[in-house]
Formats: structure tokens, C-alpha cells, sequence
């Protein structure tokens, strides 16, 4: 599934679950840090909708990040095993591929997914940022990580805990992709 049209598929799901615990848009968007008319993209299936703001409405509504992402949710509840190489497709942005960890965990208060980060170049790097705080593990790979101004190359072994507000990009290094473990919390 493309990266636009999964943002499509979780659009109505949105609607839904706010519908469902019978908020407005302007509740939720108070309710997440958000300015209203961005919900009211994000619903509308307009534009890419970022993990942190899915995490965010699923932890005001109650619901399940896999709930948002999936349409269904899981059934386990004290327990996620992920077997090697597998674990949550997560499409939702083009510049890297994502693999959550604990998708059939119910009640989580992280997000750990498994990230590849293709090599770019520098002027190809989309800066983001979201509520929260990260930790970064490189497991293979040179990685590049740009927070603000800051350039810091990361080795495998190499990690990095920072606040998630301040500006941040990656790339891979070396003409190669890095592979990471990344927690948001």
C-alpha cells in the first residue's frame, strides 16, 4: 500500500474514533496541541498524518495506536512478541520504512519501531517534529541525525536520547541505509 493512500485508509478512522468519544475538532485539537484546521486535514485524508499525532489520538481516545493504523486491534494484553524480521508494517512516511514492535500490546506507554533510513543527500533531508521524547539505537549502518543546527554522525552501537520538538532529519551514510531501533515515548 502506498504511503499516500495509507493515510487515506487511517483518515476515516480518525473521524470515527472522535466521533465515537463524541469530541468536536476543536476538543481534540486542544487536546493533542494541535490548531483545528490540521485536525480537520488529517480527517480529511489530505495530507500525511505524522505517528506522533496518531499516538496522540489514540492516547486522548483511549483506543490502540494499531486501532488507527489498522483498523483493528489486537488481542493481547500483558505481551508483544515481535520474531526477527517481522513486526508492524507502518507506511506512513516515504522516507523511511517502519516497523512497530509492540502493535499487539494494549496499554503501551511507547512506540519502539524498527527503522530503516535510506543514504540521501543532505538536501534531501524532511525535518519533523512532534510532542515527546526519543531514544535512537543504531543496530547497522551510519546514520546522519540533524537536530536544529547540530550535525552528529552515528555509528552501530551509537544512541541518542533527545527531545522530539526540536527539529529533527536522518540519512543514511555512505551511499548505504542505516537500520535503528527507535522509542518514542
Amino acid at each position: 500500500m502506498s504511503s499516500n493512500q495509507t493515510h487515506k485508509d487511517i483518515a476515516p478512522r480518525l473521524r470515527g474514533i472522535r466521533d465515537a468519544v463524541d469530541m468536536t475538532v476543536e476538543e481534540l485539537a486542544e487536546k493533542v496541541g494541535v490548531e483545528a484546521d490540521l485536525v480537520g486535514k488529517y480527517e480529511s485524508g489530505d495530507i500525511e498524518i505524522p505517528v506522533s499525532y496518531l499516538m496522540d489520538v489514540a492516547h486522548v481516545c483511549g483506543v490502540g495506536l494499531t486501532a488507527l493504523i489498522s483498523g483493528s486491534e489486537s488481542h493481547l494484553k500483558n505481551y508483544a512478541l515481535v520474531r526477527k524480521g517481522k513486526g508492524f508494517d507502518v507506511d506512513r512516511r516515504k522516507d523511511y520504512a517502519y516497523k512497530n514492535l509492540a502493535s499487539t500490546f494494549v496499554g503501551r506507554r511507547m512506540e519502539p519501531f524498527m527503522i530503516e533510513v535510506p543514504a540521501k543527500e543532505s538536501f534531501d533531508l524532511n525535518f519533523t517534529t512532534h510532542r515527546g521524547q526519543e531514544f535512537i539505537y543504531v543496530l547497522e549502518g551510519r546514520l546522519e541525525l540533524r537536530l536544529d543546527d547540530s550535525v552528529l554522525e552515528l555509528d552501530a552501537g551509537d544512541s541518542l536520547y533527545f527531545d522530539s520538538n526540536t527539529p529533527h532529519a536522518l540519512r543514511g551514510l555512505d551511499g548505504k541505509p542505516a537500520r535503528m531501533l527507535d522509542v518514542i515515548l
